[in-house]
């Protein structure tokens, strides 16, 4: 083998003089790429299986490339082989212990392909298959959330607008509130798989090769749809990144709003859920202390995953087309989001294992402030022949008394309401049970206990 060729920087023959160490610190990127190793070494066994079937490599050739490249794949999966931050990244130091594994052949695996074609055709494969991970995830965690729905189909709590107490809701109903956004968020992932299975490779550095090459084979190979039409755009492209990253914020922020939720619901305020002794913590200092820290985590883990999202919309802003090395921070970024959102997503999924309504507290809660406001001017509406807007104003009055002899409405007589509205029969006393409020809510979307068990089996099946 030639002295000079394979153990320094690939541009050694043109750039003369030695990378300072502070350059070479921050240029290189293989403590954050080396776990593209998978999807670099299936990229190159394509592309070599492609040259080889265009006539470029002879079979010799490709098998000993191919070969080469499944015992780097055993070494770094076995924890044997040495990354060597003077190779830069990844694609290098798969590149390098090929040469030394086989020999000169190994510079045949380069051509027709760029890094820049190269780098961007791993990311969208490692992207694609943290897609997959999180939507399955994030099922799980949907089928936790509809068997807490059905043991609480019945489990009567106050919904709240502004942390009031607004209309009585089913507990069910409230959790498959949940069950809609995470759906929504399995459909987003699912939606930017169309970006990802455009295949990048073969595109070069950005304008192509000069190569007979077959894009549509390499496109079959790695499970792509069909290639990249412009190959300035393939380079430059990040808007796949975006894509993700954005998915991964809106999931993210879901997380958020239902730990706060939880762990407002969980405060010695409300009491309205308990949390197990296996997702609480202890105080160092206060012994009675049970705290919901992981709850708190996942609140706060939403400010890094929106962080990283503006990261990557302020480093594309400025860049003119195509490659700049501004993109290098790409993968750290989604790398660290994705982290974070399947760490979120399997701790949350713990959570709803340990989590139980305290039911009492739920219903005296929803049997205060007059929560039943709204049923009892519906039915003014419907049984006396009155506008909302009449009926709105007698409800109003009816409430301003009970608070004025600070009565429950389901404390306040007959004769006390025909005071206000003559025409009111006993029948009336049935609007302020709470069991016939929440079932009542019969419409499409409503917190009627019939349409709750259709919406759980919807989604069960």
């Amino acid at each position: 083998m030639s002295k000079n060729k394979n153990n320094q920087a690939i541009w050694s023959t043109r750039i003369k003089k030695n990378t300072s160490a502070l350059f070479q610190r921050i240029g290189n990127s293989i403590e954050i790429d080396k776990r593209l190793y998978k999807e670099d070494i299936a990229g190159s066994i394509a592309h070599v299986e492609m040259l080889f079937k265009q006539k470029i490599i002879s079979f010799k050739v490709k098998n000993k490339i191919i070969y080469g490249l499944n015992k780097i794949e055993k070494e770094i999966f076995n924890k044997k082989f040495e990354f060597n931050n003077k190779y830069e990244d990844i694609h290098m130091n798969i590149e390098k212990r090929l040469f030394q594994i086989i020999g000169e052949e190994a510079g045949y695996i380069h051509t027709a392909r760029s890094r820049n074609d190269q780098v961007v055709t791993d990311f969208k494969i490692w992207i694609k298959s943290s897609t997959h991970e999180i939507n399955f995830t994030l099922d799980k965690i949907i089928k936790n959330c509809l068997k807490l729905a059905s043991k609480n189909i019945y489990t009567i709590m106050p919904g709240f607008t502004h942390l009031k107490n607004a209309q009585a809701i089913s507990f069910a109903h409230y959790i498959m509130a949940y069950v809609e956004m995470f759906n929504r968020d399995k459909k987003r992932f699912r939606n930017n798989l169309d970006n990802l299975y455009e295949n990048p490779l073969g595109v070069a550095a950005l304008t192509g090769t000069s190569f007979n090459i077959d894009r549509n084979f390499t496109t079959k190979k790695l499970g792509f749809k069909k290639p990249t039409n412009n190959s300035v755009d393939t380079v430059s492209d990040r808007d796949f990144v975006l894509d993700f990253l954005y998915s991964i914020s809106v999931c993210s922020m879901h997380i958020s709003r239902i730990a706060e939720e939880l762990i407002i619901w969980n405060s010695d305020s409300f009491k309205l859920i308990n949390l197990s002794d296996k997702i609480v913590t202890g105080s160092s200092i206060m012994p009675q202390k049970k705290n919901p820290d992981l709850l708190e985590y996942l609140r706060g883990k939403s400010g890094k995953t929106f962080g990283n999202l503006f990261s990557m919309l302020t480093i594309l802003k400025g860049l003119p087309l195509s490659y700049f090395k501004d993109l290098q921070d790409d993968k750290e970024i989604v790398f660290n989001s994705s982290d974070i959102l399947l760490d979120c997503l399997k701790i949350f999924d713990e959570i709803l294992k340990n989590i139980s309504p305290n039911k009492k507290k739920m219903f005296e809660l929803a049997n205060s402030g007059y929560i039943t406001a709204t049923d009892l001017a519906d039915y003014l509406v419907k049984n006396h022949s009155m506008s909302f807007r009449k009926a709105y104003q007698k409800t109003a009055a009816i409430v301003n008394f009970a608070e004025k002899k600070r009565k429950k409405f389901s404390e306040i007589t007959l004769e006390e309401l025909q005071k206000i509205e003559p025409n009111l029969t006993k029948d009336v006393l049935k609007v302020f049970d709470l069991n016939n409020s929440v079932n009542s809510k019969k419409s499409y979307g409503g917190t009627s206990f019939d349409n709750i068990k259709k919406m759980i089996m919807k989604y069960k099946k």
